[in-house]
């Protein structure tokens, strides 16, 4: 993207989790699990105050929404057929579910852009925060070989 400052907040290894690609034709259709690293791409064409494009502190909040969501967490597919017997699990005190629309890298990355900038910034950080600054890329990373991202500008006019 076309922005003046970049700066990024990468966290390695950090949410250890499973999932199961459901609808794959391969071995990915069962349950297994990767410590997903994520990274966020900040943009501004303006520095802060403090001459920061975003505040690494102010992310402390962002850290704890996704250890919530991801860290020992066992991810489901909302229209997994197999919900019932996961929620089945979580009732017996043995899985910790998080049921989310979509999964893999792709439908993850997606998930994060828009709450990035649609949620988080504009709650955490207000909405002149908000105005000046934007997440423009959120990379998923399962393994140092396996990666996706999702990119957009301001000016796409997304949700």
């Amino acid at each position: 993207m076309n922005y003046k400052y970049v700066s990024t907040k990468e966290y390695h290894d950090a949410f250890p989790c499973a999932y199961r690609q459901y609808k794959a034709d391969s071995h990915c259709n069962v349950i297994h699990g990767y410590a997903f690293s994520m990274k966020f791409f900040f943009g501004s064409n303006e520095l802060d105050a403090r001459n920061w494009v975003a505040d690494y502190g102010g992310l402390r909040e962002l850290k704890g929404v996704l250890e919530g969501q991801f860290d020992h967490t066992l991810l489901v597919a909302a229209d997994d057929p197999e919900i019932e017997w996961y929620v089945e699990a979580q009732n017996r005190g043995i899985a910790n579910i998080t049921i989310l629309p979509r999964l893999g890298c792709e439908g993850l990355a997606d998930m994060l852009y828009k709450y990035v900038n649609g949620v988080y910034i504009p709650d955490q950080w207000g909405q002149a925060e908000a105005d000046r600054l934007w997440c423009y890329r959120v990379e998923v990373r399962e393994t140092r070989a396996n990666m996706a991202f999702r990119e957009g500008h301001r000016s796409d006019n997304e949700d």
